[in-house]
């Protein structure tokens, strides 16, 4: 039966290709103040025509909290089957400076190999791999089948997680398969089972009543960039590890590994750079808790005069791993910066947005269908691997659907760059990926029922 799935799929590309292009014009950026909202509407309305068409019987669209519209569908299974929910998001990132891009982001265009556009990978080629492995299996659907396409994922303004908690009942599964994440590099299948949270402040630092000549009064007077600079530089030690008192920093990572030379590679880091952290990349990255300095508000250095800083702020994400309470991480952040400040500099912390970090249980018949299917499909074993990124919705479907299975897995591995200028996706991911999803949707109807 895989050599008729894999057949299927295959005779499906050329169609999915069409539809990629053909998501990947709308602009469907979830704000308003970028794009036109109407090119949100556009997206929704064509995932539920699509998901309809492809088997899927009764497709809505819900208003959410934010204002965004999801997709919500569901197809029944036969009596006693099980239910998997398919989700995805139609809504993208910006383009960003398009000087930067090679090829027109809103057209999806072949280069090498590569399919290139924004939304490309994240996530509209993940609707076109749920579409591909629909179809493959055709109607009747051997179980039951929840549809879930969010319009707002990338802004993060929690729209869908509050539909989730207002109506769970749309969101009842067995198992449900997040398609937004990615392999760990392309034909390598692989199973996110871990999220690390996030937490966001902006730290303010104030010195003086206002700028000061820095031939007057430069030495004594308290510089607040200087001061600024000083605090965040006790967040890292001589090796590049996040240190901020109060929290652990060294996990490590029990699966698969991430070899320095590939990560190099995926990040794009410059010849004769080192990487930062005394751990494997894997520890760093997956299990740990790790600082970025997201900005900074301070002169430009175009147009800045000899004068002393009397303020300065900077904005700070810290990403938590699982097992780390992100409220208590968002305090320790906080006091350290406080107790950090030089010379009596007044520091005031302003607390932003808070994501909890996510585990996914892998002992379940979910799962090993999800193994024996990938390996089908690829040819080799399912790793497993962590991701830096936060998925509020993860936690919201967890506490919602306490027993239901989840696993996160996609096209977007690190090449799709995701986020950037030139994203792209690799089409042979999307098919395998595709066929893996329809022979574990054939698997997990048989293993329930023999059970």
């Amino acid at each position: 039966m895989s050599d008729e799935i894999r057949s299927r799929v295959a005779d499906l590309m050329p169609t999915a290709c069409d539809e990629l292009a053909t998501l990947v014009a709308m602009r469907s950026v979830a704000d308003p103040r970028q794009f036109p909202p109407e090119e949100c509407t556009r997206a929704a309305e064509w995932v539920k025509d699509a998901f309809i068409a492809a088997g899927v019987g009764q497709v809505d669209l819900l208003s959410t909290s934010d204002g965004s519209l999801a997709v919500i569908g569901h197809q029944p299974g036969p009596e006693g089957s099980p239910t998997v929910l398919l989700y995805c998001h139609y809504d993208i990132q910006p383009p960003g400076d398009e000087t930067l891009w090679h090829t027109d982001p809103f057209t999806l265009t072949e280069h090498d190999g590569r399919w290139y556009g924004r939304g490309a990978a994240d996530c509209k080629g993940n609707v076109v791999m749920h579409l591909l492995a629909l179809r493959a299996l055709g109607t009747p659907l051997p179980l039951g089948i929840r549809i879930v396409a969010e319009g707002s994922e990338e802004t993060g303004t929690g729209g869908l997680e509050d539909l989730v908690r207002a109506r769970p009942e749309l969101f009842d599964a067995d198992m449900i398969l997040i398609g937004d994440t990615g392999n760990a590099e392309v034909g390598s299948p692989t199973v996110t089972t871990t999220l690390r949270g996030l937490v966001n402040v902006v730290v303010h630092v104030e010195t003086l009543a206002g700028e000061l000549h820095s031939g007057m009064f430069g030495g004594p007077a308290p510089d607040a960039l200087a001061a600024l600079v000083r605090i965040l530089a006790t967040l890292r030690d001589e090796d590049g590890n996040t240190v901020v008192d109060g929290l652990e920093s060294n996990q490590t990572w029990p699966g698969a590994d991430y070899p320095d030379a590939q990560f190099r590679s995926d990040a794009g880091v410059l010849d004769g750079v080192g990487l930062t952290g005394s751990g494997s990349v894997a520890d760093s990255v997956w299990a740990r808790p790790t600082l970025t300095i997201l900005g900074m508000d301070c002169p430009p250095v175009v147009g800045s005069a000899a004068a002393i800083s009397p303020r300065a702020s900077a904005r700070l994400n810290l990403r938590v791993p699982p097992g780390m309470d992100p409220y208590k991480a968002q305090d320790a952040l906080a006091a350290h910066l406080e107790n950090a400040a030089p010379w009596g500099a007044r520091v005031t912390v302003e607390r932003e947005a808070i994501g909890s970090p996510f585990r996914a249980y892998t002992d379940g018949p979910g799962y090993a269908a999800l193994g024996a299917a990938m390996e089908d499909a690829f040819g080799k074993k399912l790793g497993h691997v962590g991701h830096g990124g936060s998925i509020p919705l993860c936690n919201a479907l967890s506490a919602v659907v306490p027993n239901a299975e989840i696993a996160l897995i996609g096209v977007e591995e690190p090449r799709c760059l995701i986020h950037a200028p030139n994203e792209s996706v690799d089409p042979s991911e999307i098919e395998n990926l595709a066929v893996a999803e329809a022979l574990f949707l054939q698997r997990y109807a048989r293993a329930d029922r023999q059970c």
